[in-house]
């Protein structure tokens, strides 16, 4: 959906008409401009030609029923994966803002995808727009929105703060702000413009190592953006909202999960105050890599952390069984 040509295409309109057509896309949740016959004839016709809002996908659900992953094919060829989470009564989009990531998280099958290009703020909502369709069935909508999907959000930053702003408008989708999350490797620029334009979001940091030598092999382009930046930055953080800070921290077997590791992240986070972020364990979803970390030293870390007052929780894990979990989301073509 190009949102650039739809605004553009509405300046000779009436006022009301972007607000009218919101309406049609996000709450009456139209597939084909033709269903919106409170348009006049002339502007369907010509957003029908313009501004296509039919999605080509195929469907993977789990035996659980709670992840669906979908496989979207874009305009260009090219395909990117999005998923549905089902989990206490709340309906989670994992949205995806590029065509494979330029970060190259070894731990990551999207990055082991490569770069393609940035989505379009019109292809992240699509994504939503999707979703939203297939949960009108079962009479239920959208509640939160996280961009953890495939790409690095802030990488593609004018876009995500459009989509973000086109998602939250009370005339369409009506996402509250603080039921949407962005999560980051820690693209510091970016997330300095990000406390001015839209404070009230929810940040994750993608930290997964307290050691630089460590992330630095985890995350290659961590090099440019060290941990003492990412300290300070969190501290601003703080400092200027009232929001709480989740950092994400994916454990891998014999890698990052030794009691020195968590000694380490101690060591990050002690100054921080302690009602204003949650360490957000995740257990590694195999990409081919690494090994995931066994009970025993999951449960030697977290007792670490525990006994530093340390506040953490661990990480629901959807759609494993279907290439759905964290980190797994990869086209298995790009065409």
């Amino acid at each position: 959906m190009n949102i650039l040509r739809l605004e553009a295409m509405l300046k000779s309109e009436p006022s009301y008409r972007m607000k009218q057509i919101k309406h049609l896309l996000c709450v009456d949740l139209i597939t084909h401009w033709d269903e919106a016959t409170t348009l006049p004839k002339n502007l369907r016709e010509q957003l029908q030609k313009e501004v296509k809002i039919e999605l080509h996908y195929k469907l993977v659900e789990d035996k659980s029923g709670l992840t669906t992953k979908a496989l979207i094919s874009l305009k260009d060829g090219l395909c990117i994966e999005s998923v549905l989470m089902k989990y206490n009564k709340r309906n989670t989009i994992c949205l995806s803002s590029q065509v494979g990531c330029p970060v190259g998280c070894s731990f990551c099958a999207t990055g082991g995808m490569g770069y393609k290009r940035n989505l379009t703020a019109g292809e992240m909502i699509l994504q939503v727009l999707l979703f939203a369709r297939i949960l009108k069935k079962e009479a239920k909508r959208i509640s939160n929105v996280v961009f953890m999907g495939m790409g690095e959000p802030l990488l593609n930053y004018d876009n995500v703060i459009k989509a973000i702003t086109f998602l939250s408008d009370k005339d369409g989708f009506n996402i509250g702000m603080r039921k949407i999350s962005v999560s980051t490797v820690g693209i510091i620029s970016a997330l300095n413009e990000l406390l001015v334009v839209l404070p009230n979001i929810n940040i994750a940091i993608s930290l997964h190592s307290a050691s630089q030598e460590i992330r630095n092999k985890l995350i290659p382009v961590s090099s440019k953006f060290s941990l003492d930046h990412i300290r300070a930055w969190i501290m601003k953080y703080f400092k200027e909202t009232n929001r709480k800070l989740m950092i994400e921290y994916v454990l891998l077997n014999e890698v990052n999960d030794s009691a020195k590791d968590a000694r380490q992240l101690h060591n990050f986070v002690r100054k921080f105050p302690k009602n204003r972020y949650v360490i957000n364990l995740i257990n590694y979803n195999d990409t081919g890599v690494y090994k995931p970390s066994s009970k025993e030293r999951i449960e030697k870390f977290r007792k670490i952390l525990e006994n530093e007052g340390i506040p953490h929780t661990e990480r629901f894990r959807f759609g494993r069984s279907i290439h759905a979990g964290c980190g797994q989301l990869a086209t298995r073509t790009t065409k």
